[in-house]
This record gives C-alpha cells, structure tokens and sequence, in this order.
C-alpha cells in the first residue's frame, strides 16, 4: 500500500486548494452582496397562482427543506434554491393542459362589503388593511367548513364555488355574522351575497363564463346583510328552510328573464322577526 507523501497537501490541511475552495464558497454564501442578488433573483422568478391547492406537492416540501437550511443565516444559495423550485413550479403550471373546455356544476357566491369604498377614503390605509384581512380570513374559515372552495379574494369581496347549493347559503348568512362582529376604527362593515347555480368553465383555479358573470351581478343588487338567489339556486334548495321573496332585477350581460329572489332562515315562534 503507497503511503502519501509528505509533502502531499491532505484535504484536511486548511492550505488545501480543496480548503480554501471550499471557504471561499462559504464566505461568498453569506456576503450581503451575494445575498441580495439571490433574493432579487428570487423576486424576479414567477410566481406560481394556486388559490386551494389539494394537497401539498413535492415542490412545497422541497422548497420548505431548502427554507429550514442554515436558519438565522443569510444564503446566497438558499435563495437561489427558492427562487429555482418556484420556476419549476411555474413551468408545471405553464405544461398542465387547459380545462377551459370543462363545465363544473357548482354554486358561484360572490360576498362584497357595502358602502366600503366611503369609509376606506377616511380611514387610513393601516385600518383599511387590518379590515380587509379580518374579512377575508372570516369568510374563508366559513366557506371551507361548509365544504366550499374560495377561489380568490377581489378586494373587499370574494368568490367561492359550492358543490350544495344549501350550503353556500348557509355559509353566505354565517359569513355575514361573522364580519358583523368585526369592529376596525370603530366602523363595523356589513356585508353582502348573492349567487347563481351553473356550468361554469374551469381554467386553472379560476372560472370564467357567463354563470360566473351572473352570480357577481346577483350579488350587486343585494343589500347590506341580505342574500340573494338566483331561480338556478333556488330550485336545488330546500325552501321549507327558508323565507323566498322575489326581487326586482336588472343587470346587463344577464338574460332578462333571470329571476331573482331574497332567501332568509326561517325562524321559530320563539326566535326574533327576521329583518324584511
């Protein structure tokens, strides 16, 4: 067996051109200068729109093990590692074949705060945003209990889609109770719903069509704490639950012959007057 020669540097030996490789990796990892350009980097990859996603992927899980490395040290390299899984994971997306030609049987709610837009102009962008928040994380913890999926927030307002019609308006009432226990600058907001049962197109996480376009105009003509229906929705729930009256509706890029209707719970003898 040939023993090294002494005069061999070993790859322990911290002149090593090994070692010093290695500790010039390490020192540039950690640089500020480095770092920055790896998260500017990582800011400038796209980012991938998963608004509910089923389950978590092997992309989430990698880019939480590269995220736990090196805790509480800045990496040039960590970054770098993030902002490349967020690339494959647009890429993923970008390859996934279009389901725009798919039509999803669902319940489409729209919510949306009334008479938001006045007191957002008075009150300051810090009270705006702490509302806007305690709202949309009210409904979605609502909406996920009776089985809906949010589909996206759209400022003071979300969609959702509902396979059972009767649960999205169970959760389009509780919704409403919810947001009117929230208090911000001392303005309670008040909240509105409307919905529209239908085909809509599935493309991605989102829905297009002309269902989805009604279910938002349905919700528009609601008033502060009300819930509205439309003919659709009306006829896949059990009125026995519910009080049914029929509203006055207009709105372009709808048929005019929808029909519209208000539905309220019904109560006992015992139980306070619904609002008319």
């Amino acid at each position: 067996m040939t023993e090294p020669r002494s005069d061999e540097p070993s790859d322990d030996d911290q002149s090593s051109p090994l070692h010093r490789a290695g500790d010039f990796l390490s020192r540039t990892d950690s640089s500020k200068a480095a770092v920055r350009a790896a998260r500017l980097a990582r800011k400038l990859a796209p980012q991938e729109n998963t608004v509910f996603p089923s389950h978590e992927r092997t992309s989430d899980r990698l880019a939480r093990l590269i995220g736990d490395t090196k805790p509480g040290r800045q990496s040039a390299t960590r970054e770098l590692g993030l902002a490349s899984v967020s690339l494959w994971q647009n890429m993923i997306e970008r390859r996934r074949p279009s389901a725009s030609d798919v039509p999803v049987p669902v319940t489409i709610l729209f919510t949306d705060l009334v008479s938001f837009s006045s007191w957002a102009l008075r009150a300051g962008d810090d009270q705006v945003l702490d509302l806007l928040k305690q709202v949309n994380d009210a409904c979605a913890q609502v909406i996920r209990s009776h089985g809906g999926h949010v589909v996206k927030t759209l400022g003071d307002g979300t969609m959702a889609v509902f396979i059972d019609a009767t649960q999205a308006v169970e959760a389009a009432y509780e919704c409403g109770e919810a947001v009117a226990a929230i208090t911000v600058g001392g303005h309670r907001p008040a909240l509105r719903a409307g919905m529209h049962t239908g085909e809509p197109r599935a493309v991605g996480d989102d829905f297009i069509g002309v269902d989805v376009n009604i279910a938002a105009r349905v919700c528009d003509a609601a008033g502060a704490g009300e819930v509205y229906v439309s003919e659709a929705t009306l006829a896949d729930l059990d009125t026995g639950r519910y009080l049914v009256k029929k509203r006055r509706f207009r709105a372009k890029g709808v048929p005019k012959d929808l029909h519209v209707f208000r539905v309220l719970p019904r109560y006992d003898d015992t139980d306070p007057v619904p609002p008319q």
